[in-house]
């Protein structure tokens, strides 16, 4: 079972950044496909963005495609979401994920095995 734990939410004035970062621990992280998703209040859960097993694929969702970033350090088991000029309607829990089974397409259709807690992202006008 993998355990995921998201840290770097926080509460940020509009146009302002933030780094999310996930610590991967009791699996094969460089094996696995990581995602990002998000749940804005009285919203459904939503995807924010994938990355394949190496790195070299990441897939971002078209609301925030411009602004933030998926990436990995396998190294460091952790996957980020770099998050610049932040809007209020990006304030949400943000939750890292991972798709043992489905991989890098499941994740980009919102499907996933693993979770994390959540971090809360709040960004103010």
């Amino acid at each position: 079972q993998v355990q995921l734990v998201e840290s770097g939410g926080g509460w940020v004035q509009a146009g302002e950044t933030l780094r999310l970062s996930c610590a991967a621990s009791g699996g094969t992280f460089s094996s696995y496909a990581m995602g990002w998703f998000r749940q804005a209040p009285g919203k459904e859960r939503e995807f924010v963005a994938v990355i394949n097993w190496s790195g070299t694929s990441t897939d971002h969702a078209d609301s925030i495609k411009d602004r933030f970033t998926i990436s990995r350090d396998n190294a460091k088991n952790t996957v980020y979401l770099q998050m610049n000029s932040l809007q209020p309607e990006d304030t949400a829990v943000y939750y890292c994920a991972t798709s043992v089974s489905g991989g890098y397409y499941a994740l980009l259709g919102g499907l996933a095995d693993n979770w994390g807690k959540g971090t809360l992202v709040t960004v103010s006008s």
